[in-house]
């Protein structure tokens, strides 16, 4: 589990223009994990199950990496991590165990990652990676 904040603009600006705090976050967290080395797969990807935000390659581990992006723009409802309810695992673990097996890869690694983005200012925000953040829920 790894915390990253950042504030200046050009490390990582949140995208301009007037879109959805969710489409905000997904593309804050498409550029960090991309910036880290992962292959961005897929993206907002829906099947009758569920759905997934970001499907990633991470290659230091070779494994798909089924990401569920939460943002916030305040705490008033909580930190963002803990909207992932276990409901919502489940829809992520429909939606991942489709994908793999529409793209014949169920013989492969994969895991289920959350990243959290609490936008503080406009320019000010905080990106929280958690790895495994939890197990096959079917």
């Amino acid at each position: 589990m790894s915390i990253f904040s950042r504030g200046a603009p050009e490390a990582l600006p949140p995208p301009a223009g007037n879109i959805s705090t969710g489409q905000q976050g997904e593309d804050m967290a498409t550029r960090f994990l991309s910036t880290g080395g992962y292959r961005i797969l897929e993206r907002n990807f829906r099947c009758k199950g569920g759905e997934v935000d970001i499907v990633a390659f991470d290659p230091t581990e070779q494994s798909f990496v089924f990401i569920e992006v939460k943002t916030r723009r305040d705490l008033s409802y909580g930190v963002p991590q803990l909207a992932v309810t276990p409901f919502k695992q489940r829809q992520i673990s429909k939606a991942a165990l489709t994908w793999l097996s529409k793209n014949r890869k169920l013989d492969h690694n994969a895991r289920f990652d959350v990243i959290a983005i609490l936008l503080h200012t406009e320019v000010r925000f905080s990106i929280e990676h958690i790895r495994n953040a939890f197990d096959l829920a079917y």
